[in-house]
């Protein structure tokens, strides 16, 4: 029987981990300040998403967390990842690096869109460690006829954070595209995924 407690304990965990800004949410936010491929963008993080949070329920998080050399190379390649991008931020922050050009520009192709937003939500290890290890042994820990609830939880708070970002960005364009804003939220993205890295390496 579908339990809503349960349901609602993987909405809330699922949504703890991905509402921290991190490379997915920046990148939407990018593509939402410049009103190209939003769609795209959020469909397509929302389906990675629940692709791996599948995987994780599968109980492939069990076999990463049971083998000491894929649990450090999620970890230590995720710190490299997150340390990469947190200074690519911090410098564009910095060096006061132009906002995402705003809609009215002609938008790139939706394969180079679909392209990069596969890149960095493949590419970062952290993810792999937040959707298929973390919710995957907390979703796999309860009763077998728990799990579809709590599956479902987690896959709509990807669901409901994705869509919201992307909306949010593309209405607020105007406000989060002015320089000054953009070089804080730049700032902020850097500090947070330095923050993230040091987690990882030493919490």
């Amino acid at each position: 029987m579908f339990s809503q407690q349960v349901f609602l304990q993987g909405l809330g965990l699922g949504a703890s981990l991905i509402m921290p800004i991190g490379v997915q949410n920046a990148h939407v936010i990018r593509t939402g300040i410049r009103g190209r491929h939003v769609l795209l963008t959020v469909v397509t993080c929302i389906l990675v998403d629940i692709s791996l949070i599948a995987l994780g329920m599968a109980g492939f998080g069990a076999l990463v967390t049971a083998s000491p050399m894929l649990l450090a190379l999620s970890r230590y390649g995720g710190a490299l990842f997150l340390v990469w991008y947190g200074q690519r931020c911090l410098r564009s922050s910095w060096r006061g690096a132009a906002a995402p050009v705003l809609a009215g520009a002609p938008a790139g192709s939706a394969g180079a869109a679909f392209g990069s937003v596969l890149a960095l939500s493949l590419l970062n290890p952290h993810v792999y460690l937040d959707t298929v290890v973390l919710l995957g042994a907390v979703g796999t820990s309860l009763a077998t006829s728990h799990r579809p609830a709590f599956t479902a939880g987690a896959m709509a708070a990807s669901l409901f954070w994705f869509s919201s970002l992307g909306l949010v960005a593309r209405l607020g364009a105007g406000v989060l595209g002015k320089p000054a804003v953009w070089r804080a939220i730049e700032a902020f993205t850097g500090v947070t995924m330095l923050v993230l890295a040091g987690l990882l390496l030493f919490g």
